[in-house]
């Protein structure tokens, strides 16, 4: 049992996700997305991610609900795909190994564009628009500035396959629950 909460957050298109879902299995996590909650709730209101998203700029309650309930997943045994949940968890004093997979906007934007079936200049649209749009929002909201947090881990994704950014994880999880254990 890993015995603090696991976070991955990056950028769209970073291959936080599929990294995540890769580490989760091998450590026996649960996996929790919030960007899976969040295109839910947009089809749940019958709108497109990037359409949901200026919605979510001006509507507050969106972000600090989906947050919440986040957050009341914040426990060991789960691995959180979100943005700021490292950060979250770091204000709230909950252990936390809170890693970051980044990885060149173009290549970033080659795999938006790939996994929505967008042209890439779109899909560079979409990930600058929903970049300024969630930094806005994390500053207004929770005064955080992804640029300036610190993560336990950064992984750049640019030139890895997803299994070998997932063991960089694997390891640096292993080592920190090694030296917590001792």
């Amino acid at each position: 049992m890993i015995h603090a909460v696991v976070t991955v957050g990056g950028p769209p298109g970073s291959g936080k996700s599929t990294a995540g879902r890769l580490v989760a299995t091998s450590l026996g996590l649960e996996f929790r997305s919030a960007g899976d909650l969040f295109r839910a709730e947009a089809r749940r209101r019958d709108m497109d991610l990037a359409t949901f998203g200026r919605y979510a700029a001006t509507h507050p309650e969106v972000d600090r609900e989906l947050d919440r309930t986040m957050q009341a997943l914040a426990t060991p045994g789960r691995l959180l795909d979100g943005r700021i949940q490292g950060a979250l968890c770091r204000r709230a004093g909950v252990p936390v190994y809170d890693i970051v997979v980044t990885a060149r906007e173009d290549v970033r934007v080659r795999r938006v564009a790939e996994r929505d079936k967008e042209a890439v200049d779109e899909a560079r649209r979409l990930v600058r628009e929903r970049e300024a749009s969630e930094r806005d929002r994390y500053l207004r909201y929770y005064s955080i500035d992804l640029d300036r947090e610190t993560p336990g881990l950064t992984v750049d994704s640019s030139d890895l396959p997803p299994a070998a950014v997932a063991e960089r994880i694997l390891s640096f999880v292993r080592e920190r629950e090694a030296a917590a254990t001792r």
